[in-house]
């Protein structure tokens, strides 16, 4: 464990932003398989609402630096390209 009063204060930090991460990725995670799971049951409509959904919070989780820029965008890349192809 941590000797130093700014170490200390570090761990704690960290701890923070890591339970703030977690829950982030975590949505990101289920609204990504929520996607995948309205393209396999062929509906158009709520494809294309949950990757609105999807994409939103993608980069909300880009921009609060919990995923990189440009993995957000591979992301919401691949998911508008399943759903385009899929519902097709």
């Amino acid at each position: 464990m941590a000797d130093h009063k700014s170490a200390v204060k570090r761990a704690r930090q960290n701890e923070k932003r890591r339970l703030r991460n977690k829950s982030t990725k975590t949505r990101t995670k289920k609204i990504v398989k929520s996607v995948r799971l309205a393209v396999n049951e062929k509906s158009k409509e709520a494809a294309l609402s949950e990757l609105n959904t999807a994409k939103s919070i993608i980069d909300k989780a880009a921009k609060k630096g919990v995923i990189h820029k440009k993995t957000a965008s591979r992301k919401i890349s691949r998911l508008s390209r399943l759903v385009n192809t899929g519902s097709a």
